[in-house]
């Protein structure tokens, strides 16, 4: 469970620190032990009606039916990368890790099944 949210870069730079990526342009880093199970960061930015660079669309659930809806990333999350083998994956906007991830390793997620069909 998240102890403090973390969406501004302030709060962020303690976890995490964006540099060159060996997977792709920039990426996302972990700035000491980040722990299987605990909390990141929660992407944070303007709603977006199309997709486009920094946006992560996430299914919202109002009664028997999903919405997806977008967020345009201005903060440091922005700069996750996709991985088939993921350290990382969203609950909503709220980022966990899903395995220990080291000091200085890439912080990764899944962008899901349509985004793996296209490569």
């Amino acid at each position: 469970m998240k102890q403090g949210l973390r969406h501004h870069n302030r709060e962020l730079r303690e976890w995490v620190y964006a540099a060159d990526s060996s997977l792709h342009g920039t990426g996302l880093f972990a700035r000491k032990l980040i722990s299987a199970g605990e909390y990141i960061g929660s992407y944070h930015g303007p709603k977006a009606s199309r997709n486009g660079m920094y946006v992560l669309w996430v299914c919202e659930f109002e009664g028997d039916s999903e919405k997806w809806v977008g967020c345009s990333g201005r903060n440091l999350l922005r700069y996750l990368n996709h991985a088939l083998e993921f350290n990382a994956e969203f609950d909503g906007l709220d980022l966990y890790a899903v395995t220990d991830i080291a000091e200085d390793e890439e912080i990764t997620f899944y962008y899901g099944d349509e985004f793996h069909e296209q490569l």
